[in-house]
């Protein structure tokens, strides 16, 4: 029987079946799925076929996307975040914590691989004073202008969540972060009854604490108690929450590819004067030209920079 994996608590998948009902299921130990190597090879969101007799995984149906990282461990392996996603909230802070424009561009690079549409949450938009207030307005307009939309909201107050749930419906939307940026809080804001486990930030080092453990898809309810959608069908809306993560390792990604997922760059990158341009030291490069007269921002051209560090040093082992 088929089913929907929407918990994974690390040795435990809780699969919402086809008829219905739940079960929670393990995988064998030589289980892998083909092609890559990963810390999960079962993920939140994977469709999966299972022996309902032994309550094993067998089979996973083929995937049409996933977010996926270089594992927090030292195997070099990866780690699939999510699978069959509609899209994605990143949850950024300006301060309390600050998120790094760097993790910002690793995550979107990532999405645009495996065509992820992304929405940039701001949050903890309360707490921000007229210099931050101005700094989150100058990084909303580079994204802006990128062609990433952007939303400001207070997880905390309310303000600004019900403008988010339009773009909620009918979608699977991954919800990913830092830790500490409010993800926990912006989804009971969301999910009534959730009642997702929230923890104030280090006031010593200004970083969050891990409140989530595990990954786990939660339903959203966006019609009133006895709606219906206008077909009379209920749309299913769901939200998958996620740990939060201190840093986005880039994986499986050739050094030629990488210009391709950053939006401005790809597009000044085909006026360079050589065909295999690495946008770092050529002669006749359009994508350094427009960094050094401000078309690019500086900021995105060195997480561009970064990653192909970290592929030139070998930080990655390939997916398969």
């Amino acid at each position: 029987m088929k089913g929907l994996v929407i918990k994974n608590t690390g040795s435990w998948y809780t699969v919402l079946m086809d008829d219905g009902g739940m079960l929670d299921c393990k995988i064998k130990g030589n289980f892998r799925l083909k092609g890559i190597r990963s810390t999960n090879p079962v993920a939140v969101g994977d469709r999966v076929e299972v022996d309902t007799a032994t309550s094993y995984i067998t089979g996973i149906e083929d995937r049409r996307n996933y977010i996926i990282r270089k594992s927090s461990n030292l195997s070099k392996q990866s780690h699939i975040i999510a699978a069959n996603v509609d899209q994605a909230f990143l949850i950024v802070t300006v301060n309390y914590p600050q998120t790094s424009t760097t993790f910002i561009d690793r995550f979107l690079a990532s999405a645009e691989a495996y065509r992820v549409p992304v929405v940039l949450i701001f949050n903890k938009t309360d707490l921000l004073d007229e210099d931050e207030q101005h700094y989150q307005q100058m990084m909303m307009t580079l994204y802006e202008t990128v062609g990433y939309e952007c939303r400001t909201v207070s997880a905390a107050t309310g303000e600004g969540i019900d403008e988010l749930k339009p773009l909620l419906k009918g979608k699977i939307t991954l919800l990913s972060g830092n830790s500490g940026v409010g993800k926990s809080t912006l989804i009971n804001r969301l999910v009534p009854g959730a009642n997702l486990r929230t923890a104030e930030i280090s006031d010593a080092h200004n970083t969050g604490m891990h409140t989530t453990t595990f990954s786990e898809m939660l339903k959203v309810n966006m019609q009133a108690e006895g709606e219906e959608a206008a077909d009379g069908q209920q749309e299913i809306s769901w939200l998958i929450d996620t740990p939060g993560i201190k840093g986005f390792g880039t994986f499986d990604m050739e050094p030629e590819e990488i210009c391709g997922y950053f939006k401005e760059i790809f597009q000044f990158s085909k006026n360079c004067h050589f065909s295999n341009c690495t946008h770092t030291h050529e002669p006749g490069c359009a994508v350094v030209k427009a960094v050094e007269e401000h078309y690019i921002a500086a900021s995105r051209y060195q997480s561009y920079l970064s990653m192909l560090e970290d592929k030139e040093e070998g930080k990655y082992r390939k997916a398969f």
